[in-house]
């Protein structure tokens, strides 16, 4: 005899295409990470990511040339007077390589993401194991480039700001900073040239950097046993380390 209905199994999630991830990577990105675990493409955020990334690499070459890029990262580094000092054909020298060097590497964005993506990876898929939380190098490196999607906005943001500035003649091409291009955090009110510890470790409070530790911090969590909080404080850990590394370096050789 029956002894009634055998319950129904629970429907799987149906499976998300690269656009869905993307879009709930900012809209409920437990969906995009969760989805990870059927198939770990990261090809779709890297390619979203390039193509930004590139964009915002050519509208300031042309708004505000690299040549003059490249004398501002000498003006805001502790070379400036050790510059300043040399012959002008020297300097002339100089600055051609620079302006050189620094185009090169702004277009080759797209594969020098790649190297840090999978540095990062590595660093946390190892912290995260030694935590108890094993997550495959594959899935983690696809959670790390989703995470770093928010840094879109912040480039478009970017974009914006230089296109409009020179179509209203607003640009200051001379106080432009590659490395902080956008006021997304307080340091981008501060002199880079004024103490450089701080002037890095306020850098931190960026609030798409901060956005991108919370999503891959959910990644890692959606993907393991690990506590959402304890995810995203290890990541953190990790950022803070690394701003008071460098911060402090620039204090040191400024």
């Amino acid at each position: 005899m029956s002894t009634g209905p055998v319950a129904a199994a629970a429907p799987h999630a149906a499976p998300l295409s690269q656009t869905a991830r993307i879009v709930n990577t900012f809209i409920a990105p437990r969906k995009t990470f969760a989805d990870l675990q059927r198939n770990a493409s990261w090809w779709a955020p890297w390619l979203v990511l390039s193509i930004v990334s590139l964009a915002f690499v050519f509208v300031m070459d042309r708004e505000i040339g690299s040549e003059q890029i490249s004398k501002n990262e000498i003006a805001h580094s502790s070379k400036a007077d050790q510059f300043e000092k040399l012959p002008p054909g020297q300097q002339a020298k100089q600055l051609r390589v620079t302006t050189s060097l620094t185009k090169y590497l702004s277009y080759a964005i797209p594969i020098t993401n790649l190297i840090i993506f999978a540095i990062v990876t590595a660093v946390l898929m190892g912290t995260f194991a030694i935590a108890g939380a094993r997550v495959p190098f594959g899935r983690a490196f696809a959670i790390v480039m989703y995470g770093a999607l928010p840094s879109v906005i912040g480039a478009l943001l970017g974009i914006i700001s230089m296109i409009a500035g020179g179509m209203s003649g607003s640009l200051d091409k001379e106080a432009f900073n590659v490395r902080n291009p956008v006021a997304t955090n307080p340091a981008y009110f501060m002199d880079p040239m004024g103490n450089k510890f701080l002037y890095g470790m306020v850098s931190a409070l960026d609030i798409f950097v901060i956005w991108a530790i919370v999503l891959i911090g959910i990644g890692f969590s959606s993907n393991s046993k690990i506590k959402t909080g304890s995810a995203i404080a290890i990541i953190a850990g990790w950022y803070l380390l690394y701003k008071l590394i460098g911060s402090g370096l620039a204090a040191t050789f400024s």
